[in-house]
């Protein structure tokens, strides 16, 4: 994980230079636009360090060594299901809810609502036995 650590700590002092030119040339008049940005270097901070942690512990990848091979990669590498319509359904209760943030606060409830039944068909999607759906 030395890659990702590297990207996302580099992108600090970045984002911290930018907000305070952005607060320079704005005469710290609008608390906005630098505070977001200082912000932004945080985030990227903590998912950084995060990956700094990690990296760490599980030791290096294939890909982060010179010597490595691609073999050494292969294997199972999560599972993800292929014909899931979960996932459909959780994107479009998200898309009623930004709707309803902009319509009418009714519509997020409504969208609250698919949500919570998208996630529980898509936690539950594969449970076999006396709790399957």
């Amino acid at each position: 994980m030395r890659v990702e650590t590297k990207l996302f700590l580099y992108m600090v002092p970045f984002f911290l230079l930018v907000g305070t030119v952005y607060g320079f040339m704005v005469a710290w008049t609008e608390p906005v636009g630098f505070l977001g940005i200082w912000l932004v270097a945080a985030l990227s901070a903590m998912v950084g360090l995060y990956l700094w942690y990690t990296g760490r512990r599980v030791g290096f990848r294939p890909e982060d060594r010179t010597d490595g091979e691609i073999h050494e990669g292969a294997g199972e590498q999560g599972f993800f299901s292929p014909w899931s319509w979960w996932p459909l359904t959780l994107a479009l209760s998200a898309a009623a809810a930004m709707l309803g943030m902009a319509v009418g606060w009714w519509i997020v409830f409504i969208g609250a609502g698919f949500a919570v039944v998208g996630l529980v068909g898509w936690v539950y999607e594969y449970s076999r036995g006396d709790h399957a759906h």
